[in-house]
């Protein structure tokens, strides 16, 4: 498959994880179960993946802070995105989760020294405004609480962790084999809040789904294809995400932004745009992972 095509792949697969997140929060599944179950089918598909390609996995020190990045960048991002999704809607969790780019510039800037020049305070302005406008716009089937902004900002944070995770690992080791570590600690750290429910068949089939497509096929197509395309290409495309995500809840829940909270959703994806054509390396090294 083209490199392009795979990053569309990728990105109409990761549209998905709100509207198939809704469907099992709608068939009585908890919204930290439906995160729970996320990590632990998804990491059983890594495991198993990490075994027949014999890929290394994280021992000694690398595997403490692999773990340490399960507690934030699974128990915390997988369950503040689905608990944005039932707070919000799925359309608004999508596009809150575009701010992690902002967040990826002010940590790079704070931690690592990295150069904050005009065009990433452009972005984090753009970005800041952007929630504005969402928060002040709404829309029918949107609820734009303050709930569920924390939320989904919170999401967004924990999502640009996975820069900072990815810029130190991703080179040395496999994603699969990372993601085998950290996908399971990360549905440990979720365990003791999950409250577990009979669920119908619809259900099942819901958490299987986020599980094989928009968390295990995802991952990989997007993997595959920053591999063989520029990562500011690969950005663009992906961020389609947003837009399969807002068109799929528009079909399927009546979920639908105002035109003003429009204006804030393009400034957010906008942003992300512009700082991910600020840093192609950083992409290329990071692997993205919705």
């Amino acid at each position: 498959m083209p490199a392009p095509a795979l990053i569309l792949y990728a990105a109409v697969l990761w549209g998905l994880l709100g509207i198939l997140g809704k469907s099992a929060q709608a068939a009585g599944v908890e919204p930290l179960e439906v995160a729970f179950w996320r990590a632990v089918l998804g990491g059983g598909l890594f495991a198993l993946h990490a075994a027949l390609t014999r890929a290394a996995l994280p021992r000694g020190r690398d595997l403490w802070i692999t773990a340490g990045f399960g507690l934030l960048g699974v128990s915390v991002f997988y369950g503040t995105y689905q608990l944005a999704v039932r707070a919000g809607g799925a359309s608004l969790a999508s596009v809150l989760l575009y701010t992690a780019p902002a967040f990826v510039a002010l940590m790079g800037w704070a931690f690592l020294r990295e150069r904050l020049g005009a065009r990433e305070g452009v972005a984090v302005v753009g970005t800041l405004l952007g929630v504005a406008l969402i928060s002040l716009g709404g829309g029918q089937g949107v609820r734009a609480t303050p709930a569920a902004l924390a939320f989904g900002l919170c999401a967004g944070f924990t999502y640009s962790l996975y820069y900072l995770y990815g810029k130190a690992f991703f080179g040395r080791y496999a994603p699969a084999a990372l993601y085998a570590v950290a996908l399971p600690v990360g549905a440990l750290g979720l365990l003791p809040l999950t409250d577990f429910s009979p669920k119908p068949p619809g259900a099942w089939l819901s958490l299987g789904a986020i599980a094989v497509f928009s968390t295990y096929l995802a991952y990989l197509a997007y993997s595959a294809g920053l591999r063989r395309l520029e990562a500011t290409r690969a950005s663009v495309i992906a961020s389609l995400e947003p837009v399969v995500a807002a068109l799929l809840a528009a079909l399927l829940f009546a979920e639908r932004l105002s035109p003003l909270a429009l204006v804030g959703a393009a400034l957010v994806v906008g942003a992300a745009l512009l700082l991910s054509g600020a840093w192609p390396a950083r992409r290329r090294e990071a692997a993205g992972a919705a």
